[in-house]
Parts: C-alpha cells; sequence; structure tokens
C-alpha cells in the first residue's frame, strides 16, 4: 500500500488534529451535565441527521458492509434494505415523540432518565437495569469501533495491531472527554461529510477501472453468478427464510439505539425533525448503496486491488489505493477513520452518562454538583474505553461480528420499551421492566447457542419475546396512576 506516502501521513495527521481542536473549543462552553450529556438541546436538523447517521453507520459502514459484499455480493442487500427502512421509520415514528415526551417527562437526559419518569419509578430499578443493559452492550459496540481503528491503522502505515488500537483510542478519548455531547455531535457532522463523499465517490472512480456499471456486473457475474442473486448464498444453495429475515431484522435495531435516539433527544425543536428525517434518509440510502458497489468493484478487480491475504474488511481500503491520487486517498482514507470515531466517540459518551447520572448520583452521590457530574462523566469515558480496547485487543475479531452482537442487544432489549412508551397508554412500570429483562437475557443466551432456529438473528426472538413481556405484565398488572396517563394524553 501508499503507507509512506506523506500526503496520507499528513492528512490523517491535520485531520486527528481538527477533532482535537474542537473537543477544546466546546470544553469552555460545558457547564452542567445536560450541557454535557445532551447539548443542552440545541441543534440545529443539519447536525441532528448528520451526526445520528454518522454515530449509526460507525466503521462498519465502510469496512463490514463492504466486507460482507466482496465475500457474498448481493446477499449484503438485505442488511441494506432493513438498515435503510429502519432509519426511516425511526425518524418518521420515533424522534418528534420522544423529543416531545422527554422535556415534558422530567426533563429527563437519559433513556434510563426517561424511563424513571415515564412510569414514575420511584425504587430507582428500572433506571438501575437499563443502565446495566447499556453498560454491557456498549463495552461491545465501543471496542467494535477499535478494532476497525486497528485494522485501518494496520493496514495503511504497516503498524501492529495493538499500535493501532491505541492510536485510535486516545484520539477519541481525547476530544470526547474534553467537549462532551456537543464536541460529539459537531465532529460527527464533520465526519458525516467525509463519509458521504468517499462513500460515494471512490465507487463511481471505481466504475472507471472496471469498465463501468455494464463492465462491473459482467466481470461480477464471471467470477461466480451467484453473488448477483440477492436469494441464493454463494455456492448457489437458497439462502431460507431465517437467514433472509435475519438480515432483514438489522432494521429492527434502531428503536433501541441509545446514540442516535439521543440525537432526537437533543434536536432544538421537534418542529425540526422532518427536515432531518429528510437529510438523514437520503444519506442513509446512498451510502448503503455505495458501500455494497464497493464490495462488487473488490470482486469484479479480479483481485487486482486485494492482496491474498488481505482482510475482506479491507476492500474500502485497498480500492481508495488502486483508484484514487495520494492526495485524495489521503482525504478519503480518513472517512473511514471518521466513520470509526464518530460512532465510538457517542457510545463512550452514552455510556458515561449511565454511569455518572444514572448509577453514581443515584446509588452514591445524589446531591453531587453539577461540576463534579460532569467530571465524574469525563473520568467515565476513559474507564469504559480502557476496557473497550481490553475487549478489542484480539487481532481475529471482525467490525461486523461484534456490531451485530451490540447492535442487537440494544435492538431486542431497548426498541420494544421506547416504542410502547411512546405509543401505548396502558404500559406499566413492571412491563417496562420485564421486557426491559426478557429482551437483554434473550440475546445473550440466542447469541450463544447455534443450528437450526437458533441461527435466527438474535434480535427478532429478543424483540419478540420483549414485546410480549410488556404488553403480557401490564396487562395482568393494575393500570398506571392517573397523573402517568394524563402525562402521556398531553404529549399525544
Amino acid at each position: 500500500m501508499a503507507e509512506a506516502n506523506p500526503s496520507i501521513v499528513v492528512t490523517f495527521v491535520l485531520y486527528l488534529v481538527l477533532m482535537m481542536a474542537v473537543g477544546a473549543i466546546f470544553y469552555r462552553r460545558t457547564t452542567d451535565l445536560s450541557d454535557y450529556i445532551l447539548g443542552g438541546r440545541k441543534l440545529n436538523y443539519w447536525v441532528t441527521s448528520l451526526s445520528a447517521q454518522a454515530s449509526d453507520m460507525s466503521g462498519w459502514l465502510l469496512m463490514g458492509l463492504p466486507g460482507y459484499a466482496y465475500l457474498a455480493g448481493l446477499e449484503a442487500f438485505w442488511i441494506a434494505f432493513g438498515l435503510a427502512l429502519g432509519t426511516y421509520l425511526n425518524w418518521r415514528f420515533i424522534a418528534r415523540r420522544l423529543r416531545t415526551y422527554t422535556e415534558i417527562s422530567g426533563d429527563s437526559i437519559t433513556l434510563p432518565d426517561y424511563f424513571e419518569s415515564r412510569f414514575r419509578d420511584t425504587s430507582r430499578v428500572l433506571r438501575i437495569v437499563s443502565s446495566i443493559f447499556i453498560l454491557v452492550f456498549f463495552l461491545i459496540y465501543t471496542s467494535s469501533g477499535f478494532v476497525a481503528g486497528a485494522i485501518l491503522f494496520s493496514a495503511i502505515f504497516n503498524l501492529p495491531y495493538t499500535t493501532g488500537l491505541l492510536i485510535g483510542a486516545v484520539v477519541i478519548i481525547g476530544y470526547t472527554f474534553l467537549g462532551g455531547f456537543t464536541a460529539v455531535s459537531w465532529t460527527d457532522f464533520i465526519q458525516g461529510i467525509l463519509m458521504f463523499f468517499a462513500i460515494t465517490i471512490v465507487p463511481l472512480v471505481g466504475f472507471g477501472f472496471a469498465g463501468g456499471p455494464a463492465g462491473t456486473f459482467e466481470a461480477v457475474r464471471l467470477a461466480n453468478p451467484e453473488f448477483l442473486n440477492i436469494f441464493t448464498a454463494t455456492d448457489g444453495s437458497p439462502l431460507g427464510i431465517i437467514a433472509i429475515v435475519s438480515l432483514l431484522a438489522w432494521g429492527l435495531g434502531y428503536f433501541g439505539q441509545p446514540h442516535i435516539l439521543a440525537r432526537f433527544m437533543a434536536i432544538r425543536s421537534a418542529d425540526e425533525v422532518a427536515p432531518a428525517r429528510r437529510i438523514a434518509s437520503t444519506w442513509v440510502v446512498i451510502s448503503l448503496t455505495g458501500a455494497v458497489l464497493v464490495g462488487l468493484i473488490g470482486i469484479a478487480s479480479g483481485g487486482s486491488f486485494m492482496p491474498p491475504e488481505a482482510n475482506s474488511e479491507q476492500v474500502f481500503i485497498h480500492l481508495i489505493d488502486g483508484v484514487i491520487p495520494p492526495l485524495l486517498a489521503g482525504i478519503f482514507l480518513s472517512a473511514i477513520l471518521a466513520a470509526i470515531m464518530s460512532t465510538a466517540d457517542s457510545q463512550l459518551l452514552v455510556t458515561s452518562s449511565a454511569l455518572t447520572e444514572d448509577l453514581y448520583a443515584v446509588l452514591l452521590r445524589n446531591r453531587a454538583s453539577q461540576s463534579e457530574l460532569v467530571w465524574i462523566s469525563r473520568f467515565s469515558v476513559i474507564a469504559v474505553a480502557i476496557v473497550a480496547s481490553l475487549i478489542a485487543v484480539d487481532p481475529e475479531s471482525t467490525v461486523l461480528g461484534l456490531v451485530s452482537y451490540a447492535w442487537g442487544g440494544f435492538g431486542a432489549t431497548f426498541g420494544p420499551i421506547v416504542l410502547l412508551s411512546l405509543f401505548w397508554r396502558r404500559m406499566t412500570r413492571n412491563g417496562a421492566l420485564a421486557g426491559l429483562i426478557a429482551g437483554g437475557v434473550t440475546v445473550i443466551v440466542w447469541y450463544n447457542l447455534s443450528g437450526g432456529i437458533f441461527d435466527l438473528y438474535e434480535i427478532v426472538p429478543g424483540f419478540l419475546f420483549s414485546l410480549a413481556a410488556i404488553v403480557g405484565v401490564s396487562l395482568l398488572g393494575n393500570p398506571p396512576a392517573a397523573e402517568i396517563t394524563a402525562e402521556f394524553d398531553q404529549v399525544t
């Protein structure tokens, strides 16, 4: 690769310095915990939409998904379609109502805080249990970003895996520690723009080297005609209903992702949700299409861009090296780093908020000052990053595998509760708690089983069992108090 090219090195260094500068700028603007965790609910719709999608897609958009398409061809269409549909539905049905409800219900700034206020849970058990699940799944999710960073630095600069892991972690910790939510959102906004241009321009240039769209698809067909059939595996066997449902079910995950839902809670006004939805949906459809095309172009190249020993998740990196001039290559390679950082920083922030707002302030220091809570959040960022780095130390880890587990965990644990808490008046505290436990435990158990029905993506049974637990326990218990239903009616 062009790892020794000075223009790539300079571009990377300048990009990393820019991200740190943004963190330093917002350091002075962070005065209380609401500022650090939710930016004081002041995000405009451009920053909200692009930062939400950048933090959503992560390094897997430019590494995991192209790598999957490189190995499986248009089978990757099912994931892309599920994610595009999930993105739109999340913005269409969840964003506006969650923004309104979290402000009316105790001005909640985290999901556990919202659950507690929504159901008037004076026992604090709902808040504590949901915070524990956030910690468990976000440690896995954040480690996926660190794995992607390590793969990136290893491929470009020929660094040892652990050295690349350390560099990426230090930079992400730096600006998240300093600037909190606003710094994370603005860096994600910049990163979202960079990711969009990279994933659209690189495939277009790649087409030129592969004989245009027609030549590319013909080369893919000659390599293996099954690559172009969305209903078969690469060996020609039918894909099967379990496989298709599992791939489409990625879209279910959106309803329960705390780092995405935090953007809905932070947007300046509920009236700005509609334009944000249009921007986000357009970004996602184009970006997912570009990611799948990168994998197909990699197949069509016949290995001319991909070294035989290369990791399939490096296909975008090697395509850039093969078709893009060095100066622009540095910018587009920075987009991969942007994708990694834009998710890892959000995950660090949400996890630190769970530790600070939902555990430390509740269990240990309920009279802590705002300044103390901000500093506890900052040091929580470091602690979480250290644990996530230890999880990511295994060089055999894959970005897509780690993301899949964490994504399913959040989708099944929190998705049904968020949906029904916003749209079902009869839901109770005990129902919410039962749904939390049913969804989270199902994902953990199902993930460790295999064969037959257990090959189904764990988000599907977890989501269904959580829904059933919420509805069943809520209907069996006493109806919600009049105060709770009155607040629900005010929102709806």
